[in-house]
């Protein structure tokens, strides 16, 4: 398993890199779409503690997660998102499907 991937009971925490871009978003995709096949994937946390920058094939990636679980009652969260990457899902509309938190709340582990 790739250190992007943790699997955590049936949450998989996806540790999205310093840029989620064209040049990396389909690993990341595929790498998740991989564990949701073969684990018993409920829910996925997108954690962007070292993300700085994301472009439209970011909100691909999340949207497409987002729609797999979703299908299955699923639940897809962001969490230490800073302000620059907040404006980006805000502004995308993301905001209106999923969860995101400034922090990595305890919660969050037990999705």
């Amino acid at each position: 398993m790739s250190p992007l991937f943790q699997l955590d009971h049936t949450s998989l925490i996806i540790h999205v890199p310093a840029e989620l871009d064209h040049h990396n978003a389909e690993e990341i995709r595929k790498g998740a779409d991989d564990m949701m096949e073969k684990q018993n994937v409920r829910s996925i946390v997108f954690d962007f503690s070292n993300t700085n920058f994301m472009d439209s094939s970011g909100i691909g990636v999340i949207m497409g997660r987002y729609k797999n679980l979703n299908f299955t009652g699923g639940k897809v969260l962001a969490v230490s998102v800073s302000p620059r990457i907040r404006r980006i899902l805000t502004l995308s509309g993301i905001h209106k499907i999923i969860d995101i938190y400034d922090d990595f709340p305890q919660e969050t582990k037990t999705v």
